[in-house]
């Protein structure tokens, strides 16, 4: 066993030939905080021209290219009139949740290729209309979960995927941290009218990528939901009372902190948790039970999307319970550089998407029946809608 494990230190990677010739015309919708991450991955790619900028604040997408360097580019209102007024082969989408879908898709009706980042959308509803939206235009959405570039992330799939575990019949997951609701950037991240959501979709869409990455991301069947919001609406929190902004706490209208049993395809349970504020430093490791075996994934500090320390997988060997350590990667990889640079070659090839609407569906619809369920107070069968 411990030889056959070995295989799992290493990752190597298909080189791929991307004809990078043609230069890309990329536009930004939402030009905040991680709009910042996104133009700096596009001007380190010598095939893109960022033409084109838009935020619904007047002045704002204009500093925002005059701080980046980005001489030239053209500055809207809103989506619909960049969309309208410009001949763009891409867009990365940077606004808050709620607008997700609707931006998405009229840039897809405008036969554009979109980046969109994290959370989907925020409704299963919003999702499937994507995905039709999608696929109508011929075009490609890639979600940005940039974890999935991590060489540790790709270490899991590959031993789940391996068979070592057996059939995986349980999965816990979640972690998070113990003071960390991300009000410095703003109110848009725990505004109800602007967020929607707020841990789960912020950092909790990450951990339940990771382990439904892993197992091939099956269909959920039920949900059974809780979310609270005790520090969020406290002017008690720790976060507020350091900064100064325990008015924040009037306008809190999320989840600081969720926890869900799901029902997998396959008969795989999940189960699930994830915070921003809470009396704990972890809500536990990650863990991946199978009939041959168990696998451990630290958990870190704050949901970073990697892992914390060496993995360990459990398993018996001559009739013993033993348990081999996989050192974790160090690894120099620029997760959000590669998340750019699959979007582009995307592009240039006509290829799938790199993280495909079609798994995040699933995820999202686990987010979503989350809510659902702790509104209704009990288990739900999910449903979605036909594409």
């Amino acid at each position: 066993m411990a030889n056959d494990l070995d295989k799992f230190k290493e990752l190597k990677q298909d080189e791929k030939v991307v004809d990078r010739s043609k230069k890309l015309k990329i536009g930004i919708i939402g030009t905040g905080w991680i709009a910042g991450s996104h133009i700096n991955a596009y001007k380190k790619c010598d095939d893109v021209e960022i033409v084109a900028g838009a935020d619904l604040v007047p002045g704002k997408a204009e500093a925002f290219f005059k701080e980046h360097g980005i001489e030239n580019a053209r500055c809207y209102p809103d989506h619909k009139s960049m969309l309208d007024n410009e001949e763009l082969d891409g867009v990365s989408i940077c606004t808050y949740n709620k607008t997700h879908a609707e931006c998405t898709i009229y840039a897809l009706k405008k036969g554009v290729h979109v980046l969109l980042e994290k959370p989907m959308c925020v409704t299963t509803e919003e999702a499937v209309e994507i995905m039709k939206a999608e696929k109508e235009s011929g075009k490609i959405v890639s979600v940005g979960f940039q974890p999935r570039f991590d060489p540790n992330m790709k270490l899991v799939k590959q031993i789940v995927q391996s068979g070592e575990l057996g059939k995986i019949y349980y999965i816990q997951t979640g972690g998070g941290r113990r003071v960390g609701i991300p009000f410095p950037f703003g109110t848009t991240f725990i505004d109800k009218n602007t967020g929607v959501i707020g841990a789960m979709g912020d950092i909790g869409c990450y951990s339940l990528d990771m382990v439904l990455n892993a197992i091939g991301y099956p269909k959920p069947l039920t949900v059974t939901g809780y979310t609270s919001d005790f520090f969020g609406k406290s002017k008690n929190y720790s976060g507020y009372i350091k900064s100064g902004k325990t008015a924040y706490a009037d306008i809190f209208g999320v989840d600081d902190f969720a926890a869900a049993f799901v029902r997998l395809e396959g008969d795989i349970i999940l189960d699930f948790r994830i915070s921003w504020a809470m009396h704990l430093d972890t809500p536990g490791d990650t863990i991946i039970l199978g009939t041959k075996g168990g696998l451990r994934i630290p958990s870190t500090e704050c949901w970073n999307g990697s892992i914390g320390g060496d993995l360990v997988v459990y398993h018996d060997c001559a009739g013993e319970p033993v348990q081999t350590s996989i050192p974790m990667i160090k690894s120099t990889v620029n997760c959000f550089d590669e998340k750019i640079r699959s979007f582009l070659d995307a592009i240039h090839t006509g290829g799938e998407a790199p993280i495909p609407t079609s798994q995040i569906l699933y995820n999202q619809t686990i987010i979503d029946y989350i809510v659902k369920s702790s509104e209704a107070g009990k288990e739900l069968k999910v449903e979605i809608p036909e594409i």
